[in-house]
């Protein structure tokens, strides 16, 4: 029923639109007719605009040639469009299949390669293999790949073999990659203007122990590019044999952290000796010098707290943080005077890092302080911590904080309950 009478007014309601439409029509009508002027008028009218358009003839043709030069400008845009898309096409087509087809002879070189350096360490005949090799090997690409597989064959060596065997296998393939003449290549790598062609000439070298390019790589440090500067870094680490870490000595970017880890991970892989970090304490690199005091802290170089307690009164405060922090990381107790004699002129954080420190290497002359930092201290953060320090002196500085209970200062005793309670420590 609903829907019945719903019809029936949107009928109606179209009729009555149709019906308004006409009746507006009609109006527009006859206001046309009221105004239109008498015969004679119309036809001077009519005589003054075919004499106007006579003499200005050059209207017309400029609008016919405006809209008919338009219109082939429009032609040629799509045309064009559509030859350059055609053009795309088969470009995009070629490349794809120039792609497939590198892929397809990258894959049969590798599978070549591998059977022929397999061959050449575990057969008699080497001569006739490396003639097999050589005639294979005549362009950039193959020799490209003959480097990889090298590589790759190495570090497959390395998981599979012993050491012994290893390390001979690693020896005639080196003989091989002189002998192609391959660190030639890897050489002209690291001259390369493209930074991804100089780490990979960096990496070729590293692998081979190649020497002779280590004047470019302690150039390559002074690179603006992290991962130029990071690849140089590594290379001179495994080629620089008399030195490995002398690279730090010259090292005018920040070390990022991230360059750190990696260095730290190339020692602990490769086994690498570890040097007398000590030394680079006094660099002017900021960055150095706190790597230098993470590594004294990570090897616990105790023989370097000298120059670890130097690196306290650093104009750095962040360098001063990571001294106070390795200090009661390797319990340097000669630092605990030092650390007491700062802590006045320190800011927020390193003050917290001098009680944290001091916690670490408890000692009763050092009580005195720590009641002082409790009873002078605003900040419950610090007040929190030292009485914590106080707890790890044994029997002297639990009955000092039970003393300090029976202050009438009311923070004492919540804060000195909440150390002392055992269910939270």
């Amino acid at each position: 029923m609903h829907t019945t009478i719903d019809i029936m007014i949107k009928y109606a309601r179209r009729i009555g639109f149709v019906l308004g439409l006409l009746f507006c029509l009609s109006g527009i009508q006859d206001v046309y007719s009221q105004n239109q002027p008498p015969p004679e008028q119309a036809d001077t009218l009519i005589k003054e605009s075919k004499h106007l358009l006579a003499n200005n003839w050059w209207i017309i043709e400029l609008e016919h040639n405006r809209s008919s030069t338009m219109v082939k400008t429009l032609i040629f845009v799509i045309i064009s469009c559509i030859f350059c898309l055609i053009v795309l096409l088969i470009w995009i087509l070629i490349n794809r299949n120039k792609m497939h087809a590198r892929q397809a002879e990258t894959d049969r070189l590798l599978e070549q390669f591998e059977s022929l350096l397999f061959d050449y360490l575990t057969t008699e005949g080497k001569e006739a293999v490396f003639k097999q090799i050589a005639r294979i090997a005549l362009y950039d690409f193959n020799r490209e790949i003959l480097i990889s597989q090298m590589r790759e064959l190495s570090k497959s060596m390395n998981m599979t073999m012993s050491i012994g065997v290893n390390e001979e296998a690693r020896v005639q393939l080196r003989e091989l990659y002189y002998r192609m003449h391959l660190d030639k290549d890897s050489i002209r790598k690291i001259y390369s203007s493209k930074w991804h062609i100089q780490v990979k000439g960096f990496r070729e070298l590293a692998f081979m122990d190649v020497t002779e390019a280590n004047d470019k790589l302690c150039h390559a440090l002074k690179s603006k590019n992290n991962i130029v500067r990071m690849e140089a870094q590594l290379a001179l680490i495994r080629l620089n044999r008399d030195d490995p870490f002398g690279f730090l000595d010259h090292l005018t970017h920040p070390f990022t952290l991230w360059e750190q880890l990696t260095v730290y991970e190339l020692i602990v892989v490769h086994n690498l000796p570890v040097p007398e970090f000590s030394r680079w304490t006094e660099s002017s690199n900021k960055t150095v010098v706190i790597f230098a005091l993470r590594m004294i802290h990570v090897f616990k170089q105790q023989h370097a707290a000298s120059r670890v307690i130097e690196c306290l009164y650093h104009p750095d405060r962040e360098i001063r943080f990571n001294a106070i922090f390795v200090c009661g990381e390797i319990l340097l107790r000669e630092s605990l005077p030092h650390l007491k004699n700062m802590y006045k002129d320190e800011d927020y954080a390193n003050c917290l890092a001098i009680i944290h420190a001091i916690s670490k290497m408890p000692e009763e002359s050092m009580l005195g302080f720590l009641k002082l930092v409790l009873d002078k201290e605003d900040d419950v953060q610090l007040q929190i911590e030292s009485a914590k320090a106080m707890s790890k002196m044994g029997e002297v500085g639990i009955a000092t904080l039970v003393k300090l209970i029976k202050s009438e200062y009311k923070n004492y005793q919540i804060i000195i309950r909440h150390v002392l309670d055992k269910r939270i420590f």
